[in-house]
């Protein structure tokens, strides 16, 4: 997959979702992830809001978008 489809599979990202990453038979999640919008140097970031991920969208394997699990409050 190039930079353009990756960006645009993870348009759903908006912070109330997990991404998990597989490159290179290394496993990345990011919880609470955001697409940064795309940026002069056109690379694919990822955020939590406290670090910015650059992903190489040629080194992905596959993505998985899920739902951030709940806290239970004891």
């Amino acid at each position: 997959m190039n930079a353009d489809q990756l960006r645009k599979a993870l348009t759903e990202l908006k912070g109330e979702r997990s991404a998990t990453f597989i490159i290179d038979g290394h496993e990345l999640t990011v919880n609470t992830a955001m697409l940064v919008p795309d940026e002069p140097d056109h690379l694919v970031k990822v955020t939590d809001g406290q670090s910015i991920f650059i992903i190489e969208a040629e080194r992905v394997a596959w993505v998985r978008i899920g739902l951030n699990r709940a806290v239970s409050k004891h």
